[in-house]
C-alpha cells in the first residue's frame, strides 16, 4: 500500500472510531454535531485513501488543495480508476455529507431513530469499502463493541419518515408553540430527500414553511418525499454483524448527475412514478388554489411554471399531450396572488394575449 494511502486510511479509521464513540456517548451536548462531522471526515479520508490505492489522484494538476467530498464520490463511481462505489452507496454518502453540512453551518433537529439509521448504514458502507478496496475486515481493525447502539432497528425508510411527520404534527398542534422545533425536525427530512434526489442545496426557511403547509393539509409521505419513497432498507445479520444498506426499489433507476450541474450532487433517484408526483390537472389545481380555471392559467403563465420541472411536466399518451402539476404549484400560485394581487396578474395576462394577437396580425 502506498504510504499516503496508508496514512489517510489510518486517519479514516481513527475518525470512524471517534464518530461511533460520540454516537454512543450518554452526554447529549454536541453529540449529534460531533458524530456527523467526524463520520463525514472518516468517509472523506477513506475515499481519498481508496482513490490513491487504486492508482488515482486526489489533486488536480497545478492545484494545491485536494479534491472535495463530492469529487471523491464521483471519482469512486466513474473516474479514471476502476470503480469502488456503487450508485446506491453514493446515496448513503450524500445523505451523511448533507446532514454534516447542516450541523456545521446551521442547526439540525434529528430523531434518534433517524440518526441511528445513518450511523448503522454508515458502518455498513465503511465495512464494505474497507473490504472491497483494501481487503481488510472491519472486525480485524476494531473491537466488536465499536458499533452504534440502539434499542430498536428501523426496518423501512418511508415508515420512519411517516413517524417523523406524526411528531412534527404534534409539535405544530394548537397551543404547543413549538414551531421552531418542528421546522428543525423537518430540516433533517428535507435534507435527506434532497440528497437522494440529487440536490445539494440546503432547505431554507421558505422551503420548510412550504413543507409545513403541505403537512397541515394532510398530504401523504410519498408525495411529500418522492425520492425517499423510492428507497428501501436492506437489513442483514444481527448484533456485531448487523448491516443496513440503502437500496432503490425494484424498477426505479439511479442516475449519475452530469458534473458541473449547479446545485446537484453526484447521483439521484430518478422518479418513475411521475404521475404520482405531478398529480394535478389544471382544473384540479384551480380548485386547490380557489381560482377559476382561466385565472389559474393566468398565474401559471405569469410565473412561467411550465418552464420549471418542480411544478409542471408535459406527458405524452399515444399521440395526445397533457399537462400535470405537482402540489408545489399550489403554494407558488397562492404566494404570487398574495404578493402581486390577482388584478395585476390578470392584467398582465390579458396584455400578453393582446400582444400575441397584434404580432400575428403584423
Amino acid at each position: 500500500m502506498k504510504r499516503e494511502a496508508k496514512i489517510l486510511l489510518d486517519k479514516s479509521l481513527d475518525s470512524f472510531v471517534l464518530s461511533i464513540d460520540r454516537f454512543n456517548c450518554p452526554w447529549d451536548k454536541g453529540r449529534v454535531e460531533a458524530f456527523l462531522i467526524i463520520l463525514d471526515h472518516a468517509f472523506e479520508m477513506l475515499l481519498k485513501a481508496s482513490i490513491i490505492h487504486r492508482g488515482g489522484r486526489i489533486r488536480k494538476p497545478r492545484e494545491k488543495l485536494t479534491i472535495g467530498f463530492d469529487a471523491c464520490v464521483r471519482e469512486g463511481l466513474s473516474g479514471s480508476i476502476s470503480p469502488f462505489i456503487k450508485e446506491e452507496q453514493a446515496l448513503t454518502l450524500q445523505s451523511i455529507n448533507s446532514l454534516r453540512d447542516a450541523v456545521q453551518h446551521h442547526y439540525l433537529d434529528i430523531s434518534e431513530d433517524h440518526l441511528y439509521l445513518h450511523a448503522q448504514s454508515g458502518v455498513t458502507l465503511f465495512r464494505d469499502i474497507l473490504s472491497s478496496v483494501f481487503g481488510i475486515e472491519l472486525g480485524d481493525r476494531l473491537p466488536d463493541r465499536v458499533l452504534p447502539i440502539a434499542t430498536k432497528v428501523p426496518t423501512d425508510l418511508i415508515t420512519l419518515f411517516e413517524k417523523e411527520i406524526d411528531e412534527v404534527k404534534k409539535l405544530l398542534a394548537p397551543g404547543k408553540r413549538r414551531r421552531v422545533e418542528a421546522l428543525g425536525r423537518l430540516r433533517s427530512l428535507a435534507i435527506v430527500e434532497n440528497a437522494v434526489g440529487g440536490e445539494k442545496f440546503q432547505p431554507d426557511e421558505n422551503d420548510l414553511r412550504k413543507l409545513e403547509k403541505r403537512i397541515r393539509k394532510g398530504e401523504n409521505s410519498s408525495t411529500l418525499f418522492p425520492s425517499v419513497s423510492a428507497i428501501t432498507l436492506v437489513t442483514e445479520g444481527q448484533g456485531p454483524e448487523l448491516r443496513i444498506r440503502l437500496s432503490k426499489k425494484e424498477g426505479i433507476p439511479v442516475q449519475l448527475v452530469p458534473e458541473g450541474t449547479p446545485g446537484a450532487s453526484v447521483v439521484a433517484i430518478k422518479r418513475v412514478n411521475e404521475l404520482g408526483f405531478y398529480s394535478l390537472t389544471a382544473t384540479e389545481l384551480s380548485k386547490k388554489v380557489g381560482l377559476t380555471l382561466n385565472k389559474t392559467v393566468a398565474v401559471i403563465q405569469f410565473l412561467n411554471l411550465k418552464g420549471q420541472d418542480k411544478y409542471h411536466k408535459e406527458f405524452l399518451m399515444g399521440k395526445s399531450k397533457f399537462d400535470r402539476y405537482s402540489p408545489e404549484a399550489i403554494s407558488a400560485i397562492k404566494q404570487a396572488v398574495d404578493e402581486k394581487g390577482m388584478a395585476a396578474i390578470w392584467s398582465s395576462y390579458i396584455q400578453r394575449g393582446k400582444s400575441k394577437k397584434m404580432s400575428k396580425v403584423g
